[in-house]
């Protein structure tokens, strides 16, 4: 995700709120140019349209990859499926507000926590060398 935080702050996000563009929402998620670029394109054609389906997509984005992000749209709570049709939709904004505050109280929490109790399965240990040429090789 490319979310500044700085971004977000009061100041900024007013001056931001005087010029909102697809461009500043689509940064969000992708610092990749054009992964960013196909999925303003696409919510953007959803926001026009009120719905999208995946055979009126725009003819330059393959639809396989129009899937992958308007799935993606799905996952963060950005848009829904139902009927076949992609729509914008409003999931998240309450969930990151939930988050923040969570945070919030968390960094204010002076309690000890146990990280082992919370990951038991993690793998914990220095992982092995897995190619290349050993050690032993190397200094001969």
């Amino acid at each position: 995700m490319g979310m500044k935080y700085w971004e977000f702050e009061d100041a900024p996000l007013k001056e931001k709120l005087k010029q909102l563009n697809v461009k500043d929402v689509a940064r969000i998620f992708f610092d990749n140019e054009t992964e960013a670029y196909r999925f303003a394109t696409l919510i953007y054609t959803v926001k026009r349209a009120k719905e999208l389906r995946l055979k009126n997509v725009p003819k330059h984005i393959p639809i396989a990859t129009a899937k992958r992000y308007l799935d993606f749209g799905v996952e963060i709570g950005m848009l829904k499926h139902e009927n076949n049709a992609y729509l914008l939709t409003d999931r998240f904004s309450k969930p990151f507000k939930n988050m923040a505050t969570y945070i919030k109280a968390w960094m204010e929490n002076d309690s000890d926590e146990d990280l082992t109790v919370h990951f038991p399965t993690a793998r914990v240990e220095r992982q092995g060398k897995r190619g290349g040429t050993s050690a032993s090789q190397g200094q001969q």
